[in-house]
């Protein structure tokens, strides 16, 4: 096997039977159920186990990444969601209409992806307008993070089904 053809088959774009997106996968919603309103969760347990200066700092680090997000919502909020939803619409098409399989495993990366910025959005805004205490925020963090792991539950195992169906007919046309 000479080095290219060992390249090659790294960056192969048969994505379902790669390893590396299955990689990718599991590190995307690793870090997406981690990092809730920009507070990581094992900051969230420190704070509720020790208290003082940790659930200060849990505060803190989510009151300014709350203020963030509402304001990137508020000022280029339209935009986001317009460029979001084109490269998606055009990742579903290419993948699912035109077959294009790199583009269907972009979707499903993407696709969840959105969602849980959403979750976070909507939990940013609930916790801006109620001005929550730290035993609010860490159940409102908490809770965001039960709905995200459940989405990513539902998703690698829809994704894990579609990569299935993709590799067996794959393999009974070849």
């Amino acid at each position: 096997m000479d080095l290219l053809q060992t390249l090659s088959e790294l960056i192969e774009f048969r994505s379902f039977s790669n390893l590396w997106f299955w990689i990718a996968l599991a590190a995307l919603w690793s870090g997406l159920s981690h990092r809730i309103l920009g507070v990581p969760h094992d900051m969230v347990l420190r704070a509720r186990r020790r208290g003082g200066q940790h659930a200060s700092d849990l505060q803190d680090l989510a009151r300014i990444h709350i203020n963030r997000m509402i304001y990137v919502s508020q000022s280029a909020g339209v935009w986001l969601l317009a460029g979001s939803c084109f490269v998606l619409s055009a990742l579903a098409t290419l993948g699912f209409v035109l077959g294009v399989e790199f583009a269907q495993a972009v979707f499903l990366l993407m696709f969840p992806f959105a969602l849980v910025r959403l979750v976070n959005l909507f939990a940013a805004y609930r916790a801006a307008e109620r001005d929550y205490g730290f035993e609010e925020l860490c159940s409102l963090i908490l809770y965001c993070r039960t709905i995200i792991q459940v989405l990513g539950v539902v998703f690698i195992f829809v994704t894990a089904l579609w990569g299935m169906f993709q590799n067996l007919s794959i393999g009974a046309l070849g």
